[in-house]
This record gives C-alpha cells, structure tokens and sequence, in this order.
C-alpha cells in the first residue's frame, strides 16, 4: 500500500467513532506480540506523575507567532471556559517563543517582555490557574531560542526554579542555536532541573525528529517531537502523520510522540480535512494542542 493509499484509507475511517477507530487500529497495526508489552513505552520513564494521557490544550504559535500579548492569553483561557473545550479536557494554554526580552537582567534570570506581558508571567498564571487551566511557557535546549531571545542551554536550574516561582506548568523546550551539541546531552539537565524545583511540570521536548528522539526520550521528557513543524496543509499534515506511525509503539503513559499542533480553524485546509486531521491526531494518541 502506497503513503497516499495509507493516508486515504485512514481518512476514510475517520468517521466512525474515535473510541472504535482505536480499538480497531490498534488490533490492526501492532502485532499481537506487542499488544501487552510495555517494554518500549515511556510508563513513568521520568516519574513526574504526568502524561497519563496525551497533553491537550492550546498554543500560540502556529496562529499567533510573536505577535502575542497578555491579553490573548487571558482571552484564550476564558475561551477555553466558554466553549467547554476545557471540560474536554483542554487544559493547557501555551505561551510560545516571544514572550521574553531579547536579553536577560542584571541576575542573568529570563524578564517577561514589559511591552506584550507588562503584569509578567506570575500574574497570568495566576489568572490561568483562577479558571481551573494550566500555563505553560517556552524555551530552548540551545543559547538563543528560534526568535533569538535568550535559551536555556547552560541555565537550566536557575531558569527552572524561576518558572516553578512563577507558576508555571508545562514546558515546550525547542532546539535552535544548540552549538552542535547532540540532544542527549542538552536535553536531560532540564529534566533534573525541571524535578529539582519541587513544582510537577509537563516537559516537551520540541527535538524535530532529528536524532529520532522516541528511542531515548521516554527517560526524559513527557512527550517529543518525532517530526519538523506542521504547516497548514493536507500535504503537510498527512506526511508528519505517515513518519509519525512508525513510533506509534514507542508511545505511553508518561511519554507521548508529538507530531506538532493541531492546525484546525487556521484556514488552510476545508471543514472535512480538519476533521481528518484532528481524527488521525486521535488516533495517533498524539498531543492536542489547538492554536486558534
């Protein structure tokens, strides 16, 4: 069966009910060998307590980019609210790259930029946090992030321990400006900062699928990323979800594949591609993170 033919069959199937399309992609696609084996799933790999089932929620970026301000945030959150996305279970509402000054202070700690976040990022967990949802924030396992603001590489317990002051609850850890250092060794100084703070976060990895992250991730993050970014488009989308099913077994809780955001609603596809594309991140067990 050709990539193509894949992708149509799945489509097709999208229209039976989730809970039946797991059942019956997971009797399909694994062999029966794997059906009981956890021995390649990420169960508890970190031991933070999180990720018993995929992350849902909301992300700034792929509708947003760095024109974002506290005020989407708060806005984001009360939609979450009054669409009951959160009673569905659509909890996180994530601040992509952007959000800081292009350089640190004097302590050498991350400033939430003063013009977009003048009330800083504790005061927007806290409104967060009043509506029952979790905040989330970004960074980068390199010495600058994408948008070249300052990263985390070599600052990760004191940037830890500021976010956990903060409030903060997930974090979407990127991979721009590494110096050439191989993920392995960036990535896991965050995971002990992370846990050294005393303050549960979710950590995303966000590694591209370049290094093949579901092989060693599970003993690092809460979910990674297995692919570059989505775009808006059926062609886009199908292919992230092609490489993305060979690691469908690596996936679990505690650890999840990330195949990028959801790109429902952003205009680039029609109503019935949507419904594809968040049918096959169902099915994929994938993270959800809307970005309307």
């Amino acid at each position: 069966m050709t990539k193509s033919t894949s992708i149509v069959a799945t489509v097709a199937i999208v229209s039976l009910t989730v809970f039946l399309m797991t059942v019956t992609l997971t009797a399909t696609v694994l062999p029966i060998s794997q059906l009981y084996d956890t021995s390649n799933y990420g169960f508890l790999q970190i031991d933070n307590g999180l990720a018993r089932t995929p992350q849902m929620g909301w992300s700034s970026w792929n509708f947003f980019a760095c024109n974002i301000n506290e005020m989407v945030i708060k806005e984001t959150a009360d939609a979450l609210i009054s669409t009951s996305l959160a009673s569905l279970g659509y909890n996180y509402v994530n601040i992509d790259d952007c959000w800081s000054r292009l350089t640190r202070n004097s302590k050498s700690e991350m400033i939430p930029d003063p013009k977009t976040f003048p009330s800083g990022i504790k005061a927007l967990a806290d409104y967060v946090h009043s509506k029952g949802l979790k905040l989330g924030v970004y960074s980068d396992a390199g010495v600058l992030t994408c948008q070249v603001r300052p990263g985390s590489l070599f600052h990760e317990n004191n940037d830890a321990e500021l976010w956990a002051s903060w409030g903060v609850d997930y974090l979407k850890y990127d991979n721009c400006f590494n110096l050439g250092l191989p993920p392995q060794k960036r990535y896991p100084p965050m995971r002990d900062a992370l846990n050294a703070t005393g303050r549960t976060i979710f950590y995303a990895l966000c590694e591209w699928g370049v290094e093949d992250p579901a092989l060693w991730a599970g003993k690092i993050g809460n979910s990674w990323r297995t692919t570059d970014d989505i775009n808006d488009t059926w062609t886009s989308m199908t292919t992230i979800a092609d490489i993305n099913n060979k690691w469908a077994s690596y996936a679990g809780p505690g650890g999840w594949n990330d195949p990028d955001m959801l790109e429902v609603g952003n205009g680039g596809m029609n109503y019935h591609e949507y419904k594809g594309h968040l049918s096959i991140w169902a099915l994929m067990k994938a993270t959800h993170n809307y970005v309307f």
